[in-house]
C-alpha cells in the first residue's frame, strides 16, 4: 500500500492532468450522446442513443471518481503518513531508531574517526531555499538541540538533517519530515548519545520525483555534558 500512496504522491500533477485530458474527452462524448439522444425519432435510434448516453455517463463519473479519489488521498491521507514512508535511500533503517538518537554501532564508529578538522565552513545551503540558521557555523551544542531552518523548494517532496563525523562520509539520519518550512523549526536533534567532538550537520531536501538537491552541510562541536 505504501507503494501506492508513493506513486500517488510523486505523480499527482501528471495523474490530475491525465484524468483532466480525459474528463474533457468523456464530458464531450456525454454531451454529444444527449444531444443525439433528445433529436432521436425513431425506437431504433432512441436504442443506439440511448446505449451511447449510458456509456459516456459512466465513463464520466468513472473520470470524477478517479478525480476525486486522487485528491482525498493526495489532501488528506498522504499528509498525515510519516515521512519514512517516502524514504527509499538505504539510511532508511536507521529512523527506526528513536528522533535524535543514534545506534551504539555509529556511536563506535563516530569515535574511531580521525581529529577534528578546523576552520570548515557551510556548504550546499541556498538562503530561502534550503538553510540551517541555528545551530551555526561552527556553534557549540549539548543536551537536546531545536534545528531551525529553511526547506522551501519548488517541488517540495521531504526533507531529511543527518549527522557525521567531521571528516567521514559515512552519515546517520536522525529524523525527516514532509512539510515546507521557511525560518522554523525542523526537529530536534539529541546529541547526549554522541561522544563530544566536531561534528557534520546536514539538512537534505528531496522533491516529489525522488531527486536529492544539494544538501546544506553545517559544522558544529559537540560538547560533553556537564
Amino acid at each position: 500500500m505504501t507503494d501506492i500512496y508513493r506513486f500517488l504522491a510523486s505523480n499527482e500533477a501528471l495523474i490530475y492532468i491525465l484524468l483532466a485530458i480525459g474528463g474533457l474527452f468523456a464530458f464531450r462524448w456525454l454531451w454529444k450522446s444527449w444531444r443525439e439522444w433528445q433529436m432521436s425519432v425513431y425506437k431504433l435510434e432512441r436504442e443506439f442513443s440511448t446505449r451511447r448516453l449510458g456509456q459516456s455517463a459512466a465513463v464520466s463519473i468513472l473520470i470524477a471518481i478517479l478525480f476525486c479519489v486522487e485528491f482525498f488521498i493526495a489532501s488528506f491521507i498522504i499528509p498525515g503518513l510519516p515521512a519514512d514512508v517516502f524514504l527509499s535511500t538505504p539510511t532508511l533503517d536507521l529512523l527506526a531508531t528513536p528522533t535524535g538518537t543514534l545506534s551504539p554501532e555509529m556511536m563506535t564508529q563516530f569515535a574511531a574517526q580521525p581529529p577534528p578538522v578546523a576552520g570548515a565552513s557551510t556548504a550546499g545551503c541556498v538562503p530561502d531555499q534550503v538553510m540551517l540558521t541555528s545551530p551555526e557555523p561552527g556553534e557549540e551544542v549539548q543536551g537536546t538541540v531545536e534545528l531551525i531552518g529553511t526547506v522551501n523548494v519548488s517541488n517540495f517532496g521531504f526533507y531529511k538533517y543527518e549527522v557525521a563525523a567531521q571528516g567521514s562520509d559515512t552519515w546517520a539520519t536522525i529524523s525527516a519530515g514532509r512539510e515546507a518550512r521557511i525560518n522554523g523549526s525542523l526537529g530536534l536533534w539529541d546529541t547526549t548519545a554522541l561522544t563530544p567532538g566536531d561534528y557534520q550537520l546536514r539538512l537534505v531536501v528531496t522533491d516529489n520525483q525522488g531527486k536529492s538537491l544539494s544538501p546544506c552541510v553545517v559544522p558544529v562541536r559537540v560538547k560533553a555534558q556537564e
